[in-house]
């Protein structure tokens, strides 16, 4: 393998250091395997539910959001909606759900990839499934805040209702109803995919740290020893 590569994926197992230790080396791939193996998981399951407590509707109505589509009573949520001014509920966030089957399946292979990674390159590979639950809320959010402050004027029931953010996870009141948001499913999956990618870059950074440090050792006194020559022939 050549330096350059090799500064980028690291140094690679003596096959006596893999025969003498295989558990250790094994640990962090089995984890990070799994975790992409999560995240793919949590792509068919719910992220988020909202639950809308209305006069008219005692038993109240429920939406899920999963990465590429919205479920539930979502047109009796945007019947409602219409009269203070709300956009519908799948104007929200198109790009993303267009691109979520793309985005699960990029953030596996960065885990994958980091499998076959033995220096500290390994955790940007990992960090993106690290940040995508707070980047899930964060989108969410975004959405939520931007539908709830700008609500259309000329809505029969415009001027009953303040602009408002209705809330990510927890209860809100809008007018007489009350929200409740919580995480789906999905959501959590993604949480424990996130935690252990962490715990398989502690394990990964036990594994390979002392090869990386031998391998630097080396190559600083390779260029010592080169030093010393090069010093020696110009004495001479």
């Amino acid at each position: 393998m050549s330096p350059r590569l090799e500064s980028i994926v690291g140094p690679r197992v003596p096959p006596e250091e893999w025969r003498a230790r295989r558990s250790r080396y094994l640990l962090p791939t089995l984890l990070l395997q799994a975790a992409g193996l999560l995240l793919v998981v949590s792509f068919f399951l719910p992220y988020w539910h909202m639950t809308l407590h209305a006069p008219q509707y005692p038993d109240g109505l429920r939406v899920s959001a999963f990465l590429n589509r919205l479920s539930g009573d979502v047109s009796e949520i945007d019947g409602l909606n219409h009269y203070i001014g709300m956009r519908p509920l799948n104007e929200a966030a198109q790009l993303e759900r267009a691109n979520s089957a793309m985005l699960i399946g990029v953030l596996a292979l960065l885990l994958l990839a980091a499998v076959f990674v033995h220096n500290r390159n390994a955790a940007w590979l990992a960090l993106p499934t690290i940040l995508f639950p707070v980047g899930f809320l964060a989108d969410l959010h975004y959405w939520l805040a931007s539908f709830g402050r700008n609500l259309d004027p000329k809505a029969a029931l415009s001027g009953a209702v303040k602009p408002f953010v209705p809330p990510v996870l927890g209860e809100g009141l809008v007018g007489q109803f009350r929200t409740v948001a919580e995480p789906g499913p999905g959501l959590l999956t993604a949480t424990g995919a996130a935690v252990l990618t962490l715990i398989a870059l502690w394990f990964h950074r036990r594994a390979y740290k002392a090869l990386v440090e031998a391998k630097s050792g080396t190559a600083e006194s390779e260029r010592c020893e080169g030093c010393q020559c090069d010093q020696t022939i110009s004495a001479t």
